[in-house]
Parts: structure tokens; C-alpha cells; sequence
């Protein structure tokens, strides 16, 4: 059992305001036990571990300098927010994190005043900031927007975008690069290569030569004192650096770990008369805890482990394999037999089992980081070029590419194969990584192919029939988390498109499933079949196109047809609903419910507890088909009109 750390002097701070009276020669120890009580906390609950002991000393600063929150403070993804939520009134529900009616592994504006703005996506903060800032400059009121944002973050536009219009916010606009030379995986790009480059070019600037750099505080004065720097002197940016040209004075940079250096250089950027400011921060990910300072990943997320060793809570060994690393290996097994198939992923090349991929084929694997957009378009631009590519994204990240899929593949009709991970529910992420819209969003375009796994010998055959298939766009989704444990296919089967299956026969109520749901409607016809109802279960494979052929006949055969994703309104139950419209097939009486995630946004819990919330496992199906034949809870001879 992980023992509660001492920390006496932690223990009296409760809010920043707390914090502010102390001295500045405290806030080492303030860290160092901050430090420790995130290891504890984690160690229980599982979670972000290493991005937030990399900026244990750097929320400290910040919130001893700033006047938060009336200085709006917005962490890029929120992700390595817990030292912050400690200090700002959380500490008590700190080991409550990722759990059912716990804190939020993430930023969230309904849970503290502190959290000014909700993230778990990468390269908005900035944006936000901004927004925060100029607020503030047209109410007259005082207030800084202060966005911290990690140097994987920048290799998405967004951030470029946001910077290209700050000037307007002077210097109510504080920008902290928090350059730790890994995102997820490590950072690829130019940008990541420049800030590199500018760290190992020369040894960090002295506390004084930052403080010659800002204390005079204007922009010519600003100007001739940079042009003293060696990025100057090695003429990049033709006289001026990157951020410098869009509009920033650029401090850094600076070691986020020496306190001693980030309090002062901070209390100048806040006294600063001119900005917008850019501070560029290097910190180690995992600092102070050994085993996330040798792991390859930092131990970016954990389970719950053991403090003193490390060592992680394992699940139990001989279970089914992952969705994921099933993808991984059918795609694999495809490119084998096939050169023109290709792999790309917006930063997470673990996430989504590329990193198995790009192992073995490593000219055909491509992580452009944390670019979603442009991932979508470098497909289609592979596709028509006579390639064969998987974009392999999350399914709540995919929505950041929405337009590209619109306007760069179906509209061009470009065979791109999107692979969609972590559709449905996620468990202990919540609402920001739940893939509760692709269905929706996908199948109301034309061109578009959707299918859904309902198990792991589905999703083979669906990575293969994605890959042979060449008239246009395909998109197949499969869940986060272990496969049902049914048996892998030798060879895998090349699916008709729009064509569903039977599972089971029945004759009064029919169940058509998409996805993993499946199971639980199985189980729901047990239930039903005991009651006297005797049900069929379709798995319907594909979303778009429908099995209009399968579909119309179980409507006219059956009493009650219930329809079960696990997506949002506007999914499958709403294009079924339509084709019943559109041929007449409600008129004599077919009584017709649609199951879907509920239009809320759910918070983290339990899987499970969650589709019970969500009202999709099998006691909710059972209880709609009785409902729907005007049954009660002990199966009452039907009442019929």
C-alpha cells in the first residue's frame, strides 16, 4: 500500500492565495512536497503521471507570480494539470481522479474557478488565451490570458493561428512553451528540430542575461538586445526569430525545473509594459521520479503502481488481445501481400498500434504529430496518387479533421481507409475522448463507407475489406480496451459492403446491432426468448450503406424492431428510421425504438457503468422491447391494439 507523503508545508496551502504569502526560498519545498503528493495520488488512482511531474515547478511559479484566476491560466490539454488542481482547492478529491464522480483527469470549467477553460485536446490554449486576454482589454478590467502549452502542441496549425493574431493583446497575452522534447511519443517536425537546435546550440541564458533581455521593456530596446543572441547571429528567421516574427518577445530559454530562475523571469513577463510574451521553458517529463524518468514514454499513463518500485498494477495475463494491437497486426498481415498499403497517425503511433506497423514496414508508417487536418489531406493526397492508406485516428480527434474529410476525400471520392479507435465510451477519460459522434458525422456523407466491429474477428475482416476496397472513402470503428476473446480467422473474409448477418433467429422482436453492443444484445434475447419473445439478433456491419434488403424483411416479419449503437443521436437508428419513413414500412402499426448514447455528455466512470447510464447493456434492451409491447417488468401477457 502506497504510504501519504509528509508534507508540512503544503499542507497550509489551500488556494494560490496560500501560496503567495509564503517566501520565495519556500517554494522549493512547496514543489518537492507537491512532487510527492501527485506520485501518492496517481499511485492509487492510475492516470497522466509523467507530463505532470515535468511542470510540478513551473505550476508552482506560476501561481506564486500570477494573480490567478483572475490571471486566466489555460494548460494545453490538461493533461499535466494535476499539481495544479492541487493547489487550487482540490488537494481533498485529488485521489479521486478519473473515477465516477471524481475530479477530471482533464481541465473543466464546471469543477473550479481555477479551470477558466476545459481541454483535453492538443493547441488550444493559445486561442483561449487570447480570447481571455483581449476580453479583459475591451471590458477595461485588468486580467493576463497565460496559456502553457507543450512543444508537441506546437506542431499543429492551431497554434500558429492563434499566435498570428496576438499582437492585438499586448502584453495581457503570456505564452509558456513547455519544451519537453516529448508529447506522447517523441515530437516530429521541423518546429520540434528548431526548438532542439536552439537548446543544444548554446547553454542556457543566464538569470541576468534574461533579465538585461525584458527589464526595459520596450520593443526597440526589446529588439536590439535580441539581435545580441546567437539565433540572431546565425540569421534565422531573416533577423528575427519565429516567434519574434509573429509578434512575441521571445524569452528563453529557460530551465523550468530552477526555480531561482523561473520566479524572476516570470515576475518580469508580468510587469512587463510590452507583449505579447513567449517563454520558453525546458523541463524533463517524469522529473523527480525515477522510474518515469527512465521509461521510453515517461510513463505518460499509468495504472495504479507502487510508489517505491513503480511497478504497475497489471491486468490479468491470458486474456483476449486489445482492439488495437488486433488492428495493428491485420494491417500488418495486409501490407505484407500488399506494397501500396500505408499507415498514418496524428501523434499517437502507440495509441493506435502503428508503432507495430511502422516496426515493420518503416517507409510506409508516417506520424505527422499532433496535425489531424493535415493527416486526412496527406491521405487523400497518397490515395490519389494510387496508394493505399489507413489514417489511424481517435475517433473524438478525428472531428478536428472534419472539413478534410468532407471537402478532400468524399467530395473527391478518394479511397482513404479511416481506422477509428476508441469509438464509444472510454471509461476514465470521459466526455473528451469519448467517440460518441463518428457514426453520425460520417454516415451523413455521401461517398462514405461505415462499419462498426462488433467483435475482433469482425474488425480483421474489416481492416482487409478496407483495404481491397478502391471506389471511394472507408471508415471502420472498434472500441478501446480487449477484444470478446472469440477465436482470430487463419484467413480473413472480404466483406460485401452493405450486407449485415443473422446471429440468431427469432420471430417476434428483432435487434439490430452496429458495433460492440452485440454482446449485449445477445444477452437481451436470452432474456426475452425466457420471457416468451422470441428474438432475433442482426449484427448490421455496416452503417452506411444499410442493409436495406436485410432491414426491410426483419420490419416486416417482427412486431418490434430495436435498433442499438453506441453512438449519438443522428447514427444508425436515425438513417434506419428514415428508410422505414421513406417505404412506408411504419404504416401498419411496426413499432420501431432506437438505443444511442444519451444526448449528454457523459463524465468518467466505469466502462460499464457507464453503457448502464447510457442505458445500452442487455436489462435496458430487454426493458425497451417489453415497453414497446406494452409489457410490465414480470412479462405480462402482451396487451395488443
Amino acid at each position: 500500500m502506497n504510504a501519504t507523503p509528509a508534507t508540512p508545508l503544503l499542507d497550509t496551502v489551500s488556494l494560490p492565495k496560500d501560496l503567495r504569502k509564503l517566501k520565495p526560498g519556500d517554494m522549493r519545498q512547496v514543489a518537492d512536497e507537491l512532487r510527492a503528493e501527485m506520485i501518492s495520488a496517481v499511485g492509487q488512482t492510475g492516470g497522466h503521471l509523467g507530463s505532470g511531474l515535468g511542470v510540478v515547478e513551473l505550476t508552482v511559479a506560476i501561481h506564486y507570480v500570477f494573480n490567478t484566476p483572475d490571471d486566466r491560466l489555460v494548460w494545453d490539454v490538461g493533461h499535466q494539470a494535476y499539481p495544479h488542481k492541487i493547489l487550487t482547492g482540490r488537494r481533498d478529491r485529488i485521489r479521486t481522479l478519473r473515477q465516477g464522480g471524481g475530479l477530471s483527469g482533464f481541465t473543466k470549467r464546471s469543477e473550479s474557478e481555477y479551470d477558466p477553460f476545459g481541454a483535453a485536446h492538443s493547441s488550444t490554449s493559445i486561442s483561449a488565451a487570447l480570447g481571455f486576454a483581449i476580453a479583459n482589454k475591451l471590458k477595461n478590467q485588468p486580467g493576463r490570458g497565460i496559456a502553457v502549452i507543450g512543444d508537441g502542441a506546437m506542431s499543429a496549425g492551431m497554434a500558429y493561428e492563434a499566435m498570428n493574431n496576438a499582437r492585438e493583446a499586448g502584453n495581457r497575452l503570456v505564452v509558456i512553451l513547455n519544451d519537453n522534447d516529448m508529447s506522447i511519443a517523441p515530437p516530429v517536425g521541423g518546429l520540434s528540430a528548431y526548438l532542439a537546435q536552439l537548446v543544444s546550440s548554446r547553454p542556457f541564458l543566464s538569470l541576468r542575461d534574461i533579465a538585461k533581455r525584458i527589464s526595459r521593456r520596450l520593443p526597440d530596446a526589446l529588439h536590439k538586445a535580441a539581435k545580441k543572441t546567437d539565433e540572431y547571429a546565425r540569421g534565422m528567421a531573416m533577423g528575427g526569430t519565429l516567434f519574434e516574427e509573429l509578434g512575441f518577445y521571445y524569452v528563453g530559454p529557460v530551465d523550468g525545473h530552477n526555480l531561482d530562475q523561473l520566479i524572476p523571469v516570470l515576475e518580469n513577463v508580468r510587469d512587463a509594459a510590452e507583449g505579447p510574451c513567449l517563454i520558453h521553458v525546458v523541463t524533463q517529463k517524469g522529473k523527480g521520479y525515477a522510474p518515469a524518468e527512465n521509461a521510453a514514454d515517461k510513463y505518460h499513463g499509468v495504472q495504479k503502481f507502487n510508489v517505491v518500485t513503480g511497478e504497475q498494477v497489471k491486468a490479468p495475463a491470458g486474456g483476449p488481445p486489445s482492439y488495437t494491437s488486433v488492428f495493428a497486426k491485420a494491417l500488418i498481415a495486409e501490407a505484407e501481400q500488399d506494397d501500396r498499403v500505408c499507415a498514418i497517425t496524428a501523434a499517437m503511433p502507440s495509441g493506435t498500434g502503428l508503432d507495430k506497423f511502422a516496426s515493420s514496414f518503416p517507409n510506409r508508417a508516417f506520424d505527422v504529430g499532433i496535425a489531424e487536418q493535415h493527416a486526412v489531406t496527406f491521405a487523400a493526397g497518397l490515395a490519389a496518387q494510387g496508394m493505399r492508406p489507413f489514417c489511424a485516428i481517435y475517433s473524438t480527434f478525428l472531428q478536428r479533421a472534419f472539413d478534410q474529410v468532407v471537402h478532400d476525400v468524399a467530395i473527391q471520392n478518394l479511397p482513404v481507409r479511416f481506422a477509428i479507435d476508441r469509438a464509444g465510451l472510454v471509461g476514465a477519460d470521459g466526455a473528451t475522448h469519448a467517440g460518441s459522434f463518428d457514426i453520425t458525422y460520417l454516415a451523413t456523407l455521401p461517398n462514405m463507407v461505415v462499419m462498426a466491429a462488433a467483435d475482433e474477428a469482425e474488425l480483421v475482416h474489416m481492416t482487409h475489406t478496407a483495404t481491397h476496397y478502391d471506389a471511394g472513402p472507408i471508415a471502420f470503428r472498434y472500441p478501446r480496451g480487449n477484444g470478446t476473446g472469440v477465436p482470430l480467422p487463419e484467413k480473413p473474409e472480404l466483406l460485401e459492403i452493405g450486407k449485415g448477418r443473422i446471429v440468431r433467429e427469432g420471430s417476434k422482436v428483432a435487434i439490430l446491432s452496429l458495433g460492440t453492443r452485440l454482446a449485449e444484445a445477445l444477452k437481451a434475447a436470452d432474456t426475452l426468448d425466457a420471457k416468451g419473445l422470441s428474438a432475433t439478433v442482426a449484427d448490421l456491419r455496416f452503417a452506411k450503406p444499410l442493409d436495406s434488403a436485410l432491414i426491410r424483411k426483419l420490419m416486416l416479419s417482427h412486431d418490434v424492431v430495436v435498433t442499438v449503437e453506441e453512438g449519438s443521436i443522428g447514427g444508425l437508428g436515425a438513417h434506419v428510421l428514415t428508410m422505414a419513413s421513406d417505404e412506408g414500412l411504419t404504416d401498419a402499426g411496426l413499432k420501431i425504438r432506437t438505443l444511442r448514447l444519451p444526448d449528454v455528455f457523459q463524465d468518467q466512470d466505469k466502462p460499464d457503468a457507464q453503457y448502464d447510464e447510457a442505458g445500452l447493456n442487455a436489462p435496458q434492451i430487454v426493458d425497451t422491447v417489453l415497453k414497446a409491447l406494452r409489457h410490465n417488468s414480470t412479462g405480462v401477457e402482451e396487451a395488443r391494439a
